[in-house]
């Protein structure tokens, strides 16, 4: 029973088995019979089946099988030992720089942030290669540590670095008869001695110093490719608080006593502050607040309440003022134009202040003289007393003290007193002798009257001088 059920199920699947060999086979034989003519006419007009030949993929050698970097010291610099000679001539290593941005100016850390494309061209008989076809070869980075390149270097900087980003920006390109260019695209911080001794209407002026660590003028020469054509700028290059005004260059030589001489290019830069924004900032505040303490002239001295708060108020305001400006700025031993113009604004300000204090003291003076002699003559109201009064006191200048404390004609209250000048040495026992009694009319409001003219005649003509010397 279990015979007859196996066998068929045997016989099934041997007969399925036959049919996908079958199958395969006919489709090989497909694969394997030649083609039509028209089938390979459609074969070959078709641009699925074109294909371009990939020469990136084509055998070829090794860059350092191509330029011989195994055959020299590529520790040694180009020339060096050459036609029996110990060091050789020196090698010529031309530099041209394009200059990107310039990113910041600081002058509390005395520095500036500049990124720039270093560029350097030199030959080097060592790397030349054969080549029909090719008018150069260019490497990345990687090929740059196994060969000689220039050991350049920034005179001053704090810190720099090469950009890396997406891979190091740096290109090699070698030509067949050797001569070779090396670019990079660096960002340095370097030092810039500023005199802000006319902040913030100054003009500053900084260089970028390149120069050899290791190898002297004996041994490398450094040079700019084109002269003054050697530097470029971005026309896009702006600053916020300066105007960019010129960029040149220059070629020095440096002595260090311990090695020797160096030669040291310079990319020097020139830079106009932009004064807009510290007129908003600085001066124009300083100026009203100076203006604002003049106000107090035209109060009545005996409104104390309103002119004393006046007076402080403005006061601290310039001092907050002059605080905020030297917060920002470096520590420096001198004076700045900034400094000068708040100072003698605060000189009038505090001064103003002075003058009050002025005139309420000589008011509160003049009122106890009042007092006093109110008390010492109770009845003197137009008559002469022939003891006291000399022939020189008229009757007009009796009238003139009872008519105390009433407006003249021309608007200002003028108050007068008689001041008793005692002309013998016995008037401290109270007796009095023959004295001189004199007139004298004492106006507390001319303080008042010549501070309205003075105190702005004298800040116009200080900002006059100020900004004929500045600007």
């Amino acid at each position: 029973m279990h015979t007859d059920v196996v066998l068929p199920f045997l016989l099934a699947w041997m007969t399925a088995a036959s049919g996908t060999l079958q199958r395969c086979r006919n489709v090989r034989l497909k694969r394997e019979m030649p083609l039509t003519e028209g089938a390979r006419r459609f074969r070959n007009s078709s641009f699925i089946f074109k294909r371009s030949l990939d020469v990136t993929k084509v055998w070829g050698p090794k860059s350092e099988q191509l330029l011989k970097i195994d055959n020299h010291d590529f520790t040694m610099r180009p020339g060096f030992g050459a036609r029996c000679v110990s060091a050789g001539p020196a090698v010529p290593v031309g530099v041209d720089v394009q200059v990107e941005s310039l990113d910041a100016i600081s002058e509390v850390d005395m520095d500036f942030t500049m990124t720039l494309y270093l560029r350097h061209y030199w030959k080097d008989e060592r790397l030349a290669f054969k080549s029909n076809t090719n008018l150069s070869m260019t490497f990345d980075g990687r090929l740059v540590k196994k060969i000689w390149v220039p050991d350049m270097f920034f005179v001053h900087s704090k810190k720099s670095f090469t950009h890396d980003t997406t891979t190091e920006n740096v290109m090699l390109r070698v030509f067949p008869d050797g001569k070779v260019l090396y670019s990079l695209r660096v960002t340095v911080t370097s030092m810039c001695s500023m005199d802000l001794s006319r902040f913030p209407l100054d003009t500053q002026t900084c260089s970028l110093e390149i120069e050899s660590y290791a190898y002297t003028d004996d041994d490398l020469m450094l040079y700019w490719k084109e002269g003054n054509r050697s530097l470029s700028t971005d026309d896009r290059i702006s600053l916020s608080q300066f105007l960019i005004q010129k960029f040149h260059t220059t070629t020095r030589l440096a002595f260090y006593s311990s090695t020797g001489w160096y030669n040291r290019l310079y990319i020097t830069f020139t830079l106009r502050r932009h004064v807009f924004f510290f007129l908003l900032q600085t001066y124009f505040p300083a100026t009203l607040m100076v203006m604002l303490s003049w106000v107090s002239f035209w109060i009545d001295r005996r409104a104390v309440p309103a002119r004393v708060p006046l007076g402080i108020t403005t006061v601290l305001t310039m001092s907050t003022i002059i605080t905020g400006v030297n917060a920002s700025m470096p520590r420096v031993s001198y004076i700045k134009a900034v400094d000068i113009y708040l100072w003698v604004s605060f000189v009038f300000v505090f001064l103003s202040v002075i003058e009050y204090a002025a005139v309420n003291y000589l008011s509160t003076l003049q009122e106890r003289k009042e007092r006093m002699l109110r008390e010492r003559l109770p009845c003197t109201c137009g008559l002469a007393h022939p003891g006291m009064m000399s022939a020189s006191y008229s009757e007009v200048e009796a009238n003139a003290t009872g008519n105390y404390g009433l407006p003249e004609s021309n608007g200002v209250k003028r108050e007068r007193m008689l001041v008793q000048l005692a002309m013998e040495s016995d008037q401290v026992t109270g007796h009095v002798g023959s004295s001189a009694y004199s007139n004298v009319w004492i106006d507390t409001h001319v303080i008042d009257k010549y501070s309205r003219v003075l105190f702005p005649g004298s800040y116009v003509l200080f900002n006059i001088i100020y900004w004929s010397i500045y600007s």
